[in-house]
């Protein structure tokens, strides 16, 4: 059985939580892992790169010179690709780089990477706070006491707060809604920190 460390919002650890087995106690699948980190990289592109082709460029109507007796070499078209200014063969066209995963290998590779988080005892449970007003030194000041402030760290929490605001600005921290949590999210961070309303999204919701 996984468990986790509970810390208190001053960092001090204050007891120990057991994990839900379904997701934090799996053999880790790289194949799956790889295969939607893979996706979520393709899907991040725009797919907007474009160069005009030859066809596409203004000009090209007339021969720019005769073909025989100028000592030069044969033109037919001022677009030609050999031409500095002309139009460009096989280049980029718009289209689309997006990868569709089947749910069941979505879910899969989302319990792959919490499972070896929790194996690693990378993935941290602090319990539930609020900020009055955003500040980013609290939230700073809180990851150092954790001992997590040297490495890349994913901060999940849920509900509406100041902690997102608070976080966001920590260039070592993603900071989202553990809901929207991803495999590459959890593949690119050294440490998971995630609040105890946080957790119990994750386990009702990918159980």
């Amino acid at each position: 059985m996984a468990e986790a460390k509970v810390y208190n919002k001053e960092g001090a650890e204050i007891s120990k939580l057991d994990l839900a087995d379904e997701l934090f106690a799996q053999k880790p699948n790289g194949a799956v892992l790889h295969q939607a980190v893979v996706a979520y990289l393709a899907n991040q592109r725009q797919g907007t790169s474009m160069v005009k082709s030859r066809a596409e460029m203004s000009g090209g109507g007339a021969k720019p010179w005769r073909q025989k007796g100028t000592g030069r070499a044969r033109a037919g078209s001022n677009t030609s690709p050999v031409w500095v200014g002309g139009g460009r063969a096989f280049g980029p066209k718009p289209k689309s780089w997006r990868m569709e995963l089947p749910k069941k290998m979505r879910r899969a590779a989302l319990k792959s990477a919490l499972s070896a988080k929790a194996a690693e005892n990378k993935f941290l449970v602090v319990e539930d706070f609020d900020l009055e007003v955003p500040k980013t030194k609290t939230i700073s000041q809180l990851f150092n006491r954790l001992g997590v402030s040297e490495g890349k760290v994913l901060f999940l929490w849920e509900g509406k707060s100041n902690l997102e605001k608070s976080s966001r600005n920590l260039p070592y921290v993603l900071s989202k809604r553990a809901v929207l949590a991803t495999p590459y999210d959890l593949v690119w961070a050294d440490w998971v920190v995630v609040t105890a309303s946080g957790y119990r999204t994750l386990a009702e919701t990918f159980v």
